[in-house]
């Protein structure tokens, strides 16, 4: 049965039946998912969904959002309390009812304070910190994914972006790194589904309407591959985090629109344009009404 079925499936099937065939179906093609609606929203650096609510991330706060888009909790001091200094939330992921959230340091190039921030995903309010391993070689984080098979988290580097490197979420400690090949640039965010890695990356031009790109890398051997490119945003910007919806299998990306990045620093707007513009565009595995422009 087809995921995007899904209001047919919940009346029909048993839940966990429902959610083990999104699950199989869900990494099979890129390009056979359809926009079916956008959402706009405050944060422009990652989301998760539970299938209940969005959750996105800003650089310094986090919000958490019904499925129509409605704001519902803002949390806008998510550094306080934790033992390490940061300035900096990447993309993030959200698991039995925690949400998790890549933070660090960042100055000139370079993260350092590097640790998986775990978040009550009913208030927003931190929990307890995963501390990142120096001698990993990670340099920064843009992102991470929780890895729901295996109980570990994974976490990219925007800096270099040759390696993804795992922690254990029973012991909270770094177990290994794995290496990409080829290694796709200026990744944004991850999601962990089946034993493979989707990324999405910044590795488009915004000033040649270049679009950007999603990659799929497998979780044992590191090998990439082009999996999706981002060409129907409604105007080419900056990916930043993604996600999948548990219950319905749906695909959902950010993207920043309207501001012009040059070298990783705004330089004004696009025609028509006076503020950036944060929108979830919501995919479908198939044929969908297209809504953008909210």
């Amino acid at each position: 049965m087809r995921c995007f079925k899904m209001r047919l499936m919940l009346m029909l099937l048993p839940l966990a039946a429902f959610l083990s065939s999104c699950k199989t179906a869900s990494l099979v093609s890129g390009e056979s998912y359809r926009l079916a609606d956008t959402l706009r929203v405050e944060g422009r650096q990652g989301v998760a969904t539970d299938g209940r609510y969005y959750y996105v991330s800003g650089s310094t706060a986090l919000y958490k959002y019904d499925m129509q888009g409605r704001l519902l909790l803002t949390q806008d001091h998510p550094f306080t309390g934790l033992e390490r200094e940061c300035n900096h939330i990447g993309d993030i992921d959200v698991y039995q009812g925690e949400l998790y959230a890549g933070c660090e340091y960042f100055m000139d190039g370079q993260g350092r304070n590097i640790q998986v921030v775990v978040y009550d995903a009913e208030t927003l309010k931190p929990k307890y910190s995963i501390p990142w391993e120096p001698k990993s070689g990670q340099v920064e984080c843009c992102g991470l994914a929780v890895d729901r098979d295996r109980q570990e988290v994974w976490m990219a580097d925007w800096v270099q972006g040759h390696e993804l490197y795992c922690y254990d979420l029973k012991t909270r400690r770094y177990k290994r790194k794995l290496s990409l090949s080829p290694a796709p640039k200026l990744q944004q965010g991850i999601y962990c589904l089946n034993g493979k890695m989707l990324i999405s990356c910044d590795d488009g031009d915004a000033e040649f309407h270049q679009p950007d790109h999603l990659y799929q890398a497998d979780l044992k051997t590191g090998k990439t591959q082009l999996w999706r490119t981002m060409d129907d945003f409604i105007l080419t910007g900056e990916i930043e985090g993604l996600t999948y919806n548990p219950l319905n299998g749906q695909l959902v990306v950010m993207s920043n629109r309207g501001a012009r990045i040059i070298l990783g620093m705004p330089r004004g707007f696009y025609p028509g344009y006076t503020q950036e513009i944060h929108n979830l565009y919501i995919y479908d595995a198939a044929k969908a009404s297209h809504k953008a422009g909210k």
